[in-house]
């Protein structure tokens, strides 16, 4: 048994997410049933993380095994990408790993980015990918708001009703938060993240920004 790591690049748009579910058309699914069949056998792909449905990924990580294996990297990669191309993603390296390595487990931090266009034109180049806010953000509130979420807390108000982690302790490791003219980025580092944690936290975030919310009030959620 031979044990690979891919690291997969995607528009998440038509998609429920990364994770395979009852219904509809996740990452996971495509992917695993593209290499299943490059293999000619059928294998489990287990990623790194779960990303939400619309969510777009630039460095997931994810690992198989197989009983095949694979003498060619290149050509391995070129195959897959010939079929995953059509629905956007795209597979970036191939590595053989020991039978140990867990893409889950062996991650030792993930990085989201949370990008908002905030003018009164809607995107263009973006569409899809940032969200459009048309009342001008204050940052620096942004800024502190984002400093109070830092570190280990319970985060249980930012997290989905049906998230199933055992525990809505998590230490956010590094919030940057940066802007580009109209551009908003917001950088959010952790070992781990809870269901919709990340979606909740800038909704909370925007408030803020639009002074909605004091500072007092952002911090009693």
């Amino acid at each position: 048994m031979h044990k690979y790591q891919i690291c997969i690049e995607y528009v998440g748009t038509n998609f429920i997410g990364w994770q395979i579910q009852k219904k509809g058309n996740s990452v996971q699914k495509f992917v695993q049933s593209v290499i299943s069949k490059i293999v000619k056998e059928k294998i489990s792909l287990v990623g790194s993380g779960r990303t939400d449905a619309g969510v777009h990924a630039c460095g997931q990580s994810a690992h198989f095994e197989c009983e095949k294996k694979i003498i060619n990297s290149d050509k391995f990669i070129k195959s897959l990408n010939f079929f995953l191309n059509q629905k956007q993603i795209s597979i970036t390296t191939l590595k053989k790993r020991n039978l140990n390595f867990n893409a889950r487990y062996s991650a030792k931090d993930r990085i989201y980015e949370y990008v908002i266009i905030n003018r009164l034109a809607p995107p263009s180049i973006e569409r899809n990918r940032a969200w459009h806010i048309r009342k001008k953000l204050d940052l620096e509130m942004i800024k502190k708001g984002a400093k109070k979420l830092s570190g280990t807390y319970d985060f249980s108000t930012f997290r989905a009703s049906n998230c199933y982690s055992k525990s809505p302790i998590r230490t956010l490791k590094k919030i940057k938060v940066t802007r580009l003219n109209e551009k908003i980025t917001i950088q959010f580092k952790s070992k781990s993240f809870l269901r919709n944690q990340i979606r909740s936290m800038v909704g909370c975030l925007k408030y803020l920004g639009e002074k909605k919310w004091s500072l007092k009030k952002f911090e009693s959620v």
